[in-house]
């Protein structure tokens, strides 16, 4: 049931040995110095073309090749170019505040939402982050309220986005992936994630099967796009498998692959690794700028005068990358910023600064719509799934409701 340049369920975990500069990249676990190209080959996803970039609505994390890759993207294309249904889904594992990293796929279905009318689906996967950090519910369920608030203060359309909670959604969420999970063994989900510490592990790939499917099953068979980073593209992987073996009314959910956000540690390092410091969305300006200015990795020459002869190397530079990735928009701004340090023109530190107020400018927007939100419950109203496509849902899966049965 796998498609010819997808990878089987026994193929779907790219892991090798960080030490020998190779690298592993799973869904639980990000080391070493990523090779983008060759996890293509390993995952069997396809590189974008000029021309699939060029129908995207259009935005520096697509035009700068930051997402590079995907699966049935032209599907997609289509159907948002003729005006006909499409989906978005991404989402929130809520294990603790957000930071610059996890917002970016955010904003990238905002202006995907925005351009073509995408109906977009935002599953916060709560249960998985209890099973798989060493944290209580309560701490678990303040992260998803502090999310949540993130969330919103994106500013998708209440009329198009529908946000669900694993366990305050349960009632639709539970049935559908029971339902899905009779097409998972074990022996596929060790292959692809590992061996888990627990059966509730084990079974969360059925409830990201469910979470890329529903967008279909609320509204109708339909382009699905996921917009993730690489590591995340294995939960694709299996609920296309599943969506292939399942007798459902879906279109396997295509992926748009992005690449990591670096830490501001430097090159091969990724913004979610260990210790490493972040940005929050919640950060003041005095807080950017001191974070950035005491651990931003920077391309600079180790004096002045060196540099000034030599000049930096934008590539490795983190607070260029930074710009590069999604906080300079306009491309020929970008462009003079890094001839600028490479001539030796522009100095490290002045690079940082001008990061440090891209950075500041962006979330104090952000911190701005966020802090005119009302009460959580409130805000969120709108942006649940009614109980009519709660039912339609689990009738389209094949679950009638407890008292049908």
């Amino acid at each position: 049931m796998t498609e010819p340049n997808e990878p089987t369920d026994s193929t779907a975990r790219t892991e090798s040995n960080p030490s020998a500069g190779q690298f592993t990249v799973t869904p639980a676990a990000v080391e070493g110095e990523i090779d983008y190209e060759k996890l293509l080959e390993r995952f069997g996803a396809d590189p974008l073309t000029d021309g699939q970039i060029a129908r995207f609505p259009d935005h520096p994390l697509l035009r700068r090749r930051t997402f590079y890759a995907g699966r049935d993207v032209d599907r997609y294309l289509e159907a948002a170019a003729a005006g006909d249904p499409h989906a978005i889904v991404t989402g929130r594992g809520p294990s603790g505040p957000m930071h610059l990293g996890h917002v970016l796929p955010l904003y990238l279905a905002k202006r995907f939402q925005r351009v073509t009318g995408a109906t977009v689906y935002l599953p916060l996967s709560d249960d998985e982050k209890f099973l798989a950090k060493d944290q209580s519910f309560d701490a678990i369920g303040e992260h998803t309220r502090d999310n949540l608030r993130d969330i919103l203060a994106v500013g998708f359309d209440p009329d198009r986005t529908q946000i669900v909670v694993d366990t305050a959604d349960a009632d639709v969420i539970y049935p559908i992936a029971v339902r899905l999970a009779k097409h998972l063994t074990p022996a596929t989900v060790d292959a692809v994630y590992g061996d888990q510490d627990t059966v509730g592990l084990q079974f969360y790939p059925a409830v990201q099967a469910t979470h890329l499917l529903l967008p279909q099953l609320v509204a109708g068979r339909q382009p699905t796009l996921v917009p993730i980073a690489v590591d995340q593209d294995p939960h694709v992987r299996v609920c296309r498998d599943v969506a292939a073996r399942e007798a459902l009314p879906v279109e396997k959910p295509g992926a748009l692959l992005g690449r990591f956000l670096p830490s501001l540690e430097g090159p091969g390092k990724m913004s979610s690794s260990g210790d490493a410091p972040s940005i929050e969305l919640t950060a003041d300006p005095e807080t950017v700028a001191e974070t950035i200015r005491t651990h931003a990795y920077t391309g600079g020459r180790a004096t002045l005068a060196d540099h000034r002869e030599n000049g930096g190397d934008p590539t490795v530079d983190v607070p260029f990358q930074y710009l590069r990735y999604f906080f300079e928009p306009d491309d020929a701004a970008l462009e003079r910023i890094a001839a600028d340090y490479r001539s030796g023109e522009l100095l490290s530190g002045e690079l940082k600064e001008i990061a440090i107020d891209r950075i500041t400018e962006f979330l104090s927007e952000h911190q701005h719509r966020r802090g005119e939100l009302g009460s959580l419950e409130a805000e969120l109203e709108p942006f649940r799934l009614p109980e009519r496509e709660r039912r339609r849902a689990l009738e389209r899966a094949g679950v009638p409701s407890p008292l049908e049965r």
